[in-house]
């Protein structure tokens, strides 16, 4: 499959800049497979929308504030992003603008300088070691030091900017649990405890997994064709608990509806002719037309990036036809596009 068969026109006011005033004010399109029918809600209405019995699964990944700033001694600034501790005191990260600064080079952090790090070693795209001056947990400093790691879309200002404690709340589901993504699974970002409440009221059962989300996720499709892109691999957990639930629901042929694209490759990178289980595991699964599901016979999603691998998942659900016609219907109708844009459940 070519990737340009992912593209379209995108107007520019329509990428969210910030989240809607309340979480489930957000609208929702609702479409129907079997009939193709196209319905517009809001988000709230979800839990009259679904039938009871249904399993919902979340990914309750907690996004950290990963990205972070850096000095040069000429005062230069870098742009910093954490992508994970290799061992204390050394951070494995992406920068962007350092130049050819060689290993040993000391750089300050741009919000306290008395913290610094030292160029351990380089690698290729931009990939570096640290190693940080500050005795404390990476996630602990990051707390302190970091933003929310919002995507390139969202626009902020340099440094710490006064959105940052906005982002903090909500770039984060109600529910995220798990520290180590560096995106949101946002399909998740419109559930609020209420909301979670109404589901269990009408008999709609909830099921969390884990998947960090990894720059991957998002990583735009560069190549002519769909089966040339490699995805990243990101680590996921299965609990016995959640394998259990999954399991009854498919014996009793009970809908399995995946809160998130996150979500939907964690279940449908488990084998088709064994019962789920706890499990920790990486994938790398890349879900693009043609596909048979496996597992998933739903999905609630926000509306993605031309050209990513995250719609070619829906694309994947709902046929390519349909996909284009939805994401035409839903810029006519002035939809929030990306991260903090609107949702679409898919039946």
């Amino acid at each position: 499959m070519n990737s340009d068969e992912l593209d379209f026109e995108l107007p520019p006011e329509l990428i969210a800049q910030t989240p809607a005033p309340k979480r489930c004010a957000s609208h929702l399109l609702h479409y129907r497979r079997g009939d193709r029918s196209i319905r517009h809600s809001r988000f709230s209405d979800v839990p009259g929308l679904l039938e009871r019995g249904d399993v919902l699964v979340f990914n309750d990944a907690k996004v950290i504030p990963a990205r972070f700033g850096l000095r040069k001694s000429s005062g230069g600034r870098i742009d910093g992003l954490f992508l994970a501790q290799e061992r204390p005191g050394r951070w494995r990260v992406l920068l962007r603008n350092l130049g050819d600064a060689p290993v040993g080079t000391t750089l300050a952090f741009e919000s306290d300088p008395a913290v610094t790090a030292t160029i351990a070693w380089t690698g290729g795209e931009g990939e570096f070691g640290l190693d940080i001056s500050a005795d404390v947990p990476a996630l602990e400093l990051l707390e302190r030091l970091g933003r929310m790691p919002l995507p390139p879309y969202i626009k902020r200002k340099k440094g710490i900017d006064r959105r940052d404690d906005l982002d903090r709340e909500r770039y984060q589901t109600v529910y995220a649990a798990a520290p180590g993504a560096v995106a949101a699974p946002t399909a998740g970002l419109h559930f609020t405890p209420q909301l979670l409440a109404e589901l269990d009221e009408a008999g709609i059962e909830r099921v969390t997994i884990t998947l960090d989300v990894g720059l991957g996720t998002f990583k735009p499709i560069t190549t002519a064709t769909l089966e040339a892109h490699v995805m990243h691999a990101e680590a996921y957990s299965i609990g016995a608990g959640a394998a259990a639930a999954l399991n009854r629901a498919k014996t009793d042929r009970r809908r399995i509806i995946a809160v998130g694209t996150t979500s939907a490759r964690v279940l449908e990178s488990q084998p088709e002719d064994a019962p789920f289980a706890q499990k920790r595991g990486e994938t790398d699964l890349f879900i693009y037309p043609p596909y048979r599901w496996k597992h998933v016979g739903g999905l609630i999603t926000n509306f993605h990036l031309p050209r990513s691998t995250l719609i070619a998942l829906v694309a994947a659900m709902t046929g390519l036809d349909e996909q284009r016609r939805i994401y035409g219907e839903a810029i006519e109708q002035k939809y929030r596009f990306f991260s903090y844009g609107d949702a679409m459940l898919i039946e």
